[in-house]
């Protein structure tokens, strides 16, 4: 199918992959520490300050429990001795924005755009597992959506465009992967597997945001320990490298393709923000340092390479549409960005056999150390850039 103008080159042996983080209401929770649960106290953010948030191992303390609609900026710093996340929910825990892998002692800053008043909930999950510690967040008033400026939206055009496209290629996927698994023919899904899969890592961030969709199409086996049914596409990945096609498997497939066109078309009607692109740039590195690069994502194919490959691209891709806007703000960041991506690319390209990456388990422990000092250093340059895009 043609690729939006966008994209330079056409897609090789692996799709390339961009996502985006619908920005469109805020949600959070100011907690005290209470036992590992959340309790709102009455603070309102002051206006244009950020909303510190303490998140520790059994608490999420944030300094505000309201903000007038606009851009509401999170400063959450890890307090305590797990890896932590910060969510951001909808109605229906719907994911509105997030922030992983905030080791102890790290700070990150969130920005999100939010257009309408309302109550929400918000989520520290120390340990990255579980509901986490939960609060309520209240948005009053409401607030112009996106920018004036040409360059901007000329930027969420393209992204969209992008979005729209990789969605389809996802289903594409999905169709001749399944078709395989449901023929029995264990080579060739084995072969399709990777390829498939690369247009969700464009796309992930966004079908956070859908209830339980995620889950079911790419919940690793841990999903049963929260009550839900281990399906999608690592159910079958364990069935096609581990225990062989099951008398189910068919089923599983049917399941995921259904789940796949439904997330696909949701996808397409979500409304970017140039914040939420650049929010979406950071959440892909943020995918890559959780999953990714500690192999633990492809946990029976080892296919992780090729993870990280989509999710690379799909950040490059985010701040690409977003790149006549950083220069004309900030160039030497823009100059920063460039370095630091051919870097990290010209380090993972090193694992390509041909068309093909190699095995997770190939890599040494000084391939994944330079991969991972590599993955810092851009990340901590495409934080910057949200501050940069953030409408004014």
């Amino acid at each position: 199918m043609p690729r939006p103008a966008l994209r330079p080159a056409a897609r090789a042996a692996a799709p390339l992959a961009a996502t985006i983080v619908a920005a469109l209401v805020l949600t959070g929770c100011a907690d005290k520490p209470t036992a590992g649960t959340g309790s709102t106290a009455g603070s309102t953010a002051a206006a244009g300050g950020p909303i510190t948030v303490q998140a520790g191992d059994t608490a999420c303390t944030l300094s505000a429990t309201t903000a007038k609609a606009g851009t509401v900026t999170f400063q959450v710093t890890n307090t305590g001795t797990k890896v932590n996340e910060f969510y951001l929910y909808a109605a229906g825990d719907r994911i509105v924005s997030e922030v992983e892998n905030i080791t102890p002692g790290l700070s990150r800053e969130l920005k999100v755009e939010i257009t309408e008043p309302g109550t929400f909930t918000t989520s520290c999950k120390p340990g990255m597992v579980g509901d986490g510690i939960r609060g309520t967040f209240t948005v009053t008033g409401t607030a112009a959506k996106g920018s004036t400026d040409t360059k901007v939206a000329k930027a969420i055009a393209d992204y969209k465009a992008f979005v729209a496209s990789e969605a389809d290629e996802f289903v594409e996927g999905t169709e001749q992967f399944v078709a395989a698994v449901k023929a029995g023919d264990v080579a060739k899904a084995k072969s399709l597997y990777a390829e498939a899969r690369h247009p969700w890592e464009a796309i992930e961030p966004v079908a956070e945001g859908f209830g339980d969709l995620d889950p079911k199409i790419d919940g690793r086996e841990d999903v049963v320990a929260d009550g839900m049914t281990f399906s999608g596409y690592h159910r079958l990945e364990k069935d096609l490298w581990k225990d062989g096609l099951q008398k189910d498997s068919g089923a599983v497939a049917d399941r995921l393709l259904a789940d796949v066109k439904q997330i696909a078309a949701k996808s397409k009607t979500v409304e970017p923000t140039a914040l939420s692109i650049a929010g979406g740039a950071k959440a892909l590195l943020d995918e890559v340092a959780t999953g990714k690069v500690t192999g633990e994502e492809e946990r029976y194919s080892h296919t992780d390479l090729w993870d990280f490959d989509g999710n690379l691209e799909g950040s490059q891709q985010a701040l690409a549409v977003l790149r006549p806007v950083i220069t004309e703000r900030d160039p030497a960041l823009q100059k920063a960005l460039d370095a630091r991506f051919a870097e990290l690319k010209t380090l993972l390209g090193k694992h390509k056999n041909g068309a093909d990456y190699t095995s997770y388990t190939s890599l040494t422990a000084a391939d994944i150390k330079a991969l991972t000092v590599s993955l810092d250093a851009l990340s901590e340059q495409v934080a910057k850039v949200p501050g940069v895009v953030e409408a004014t």
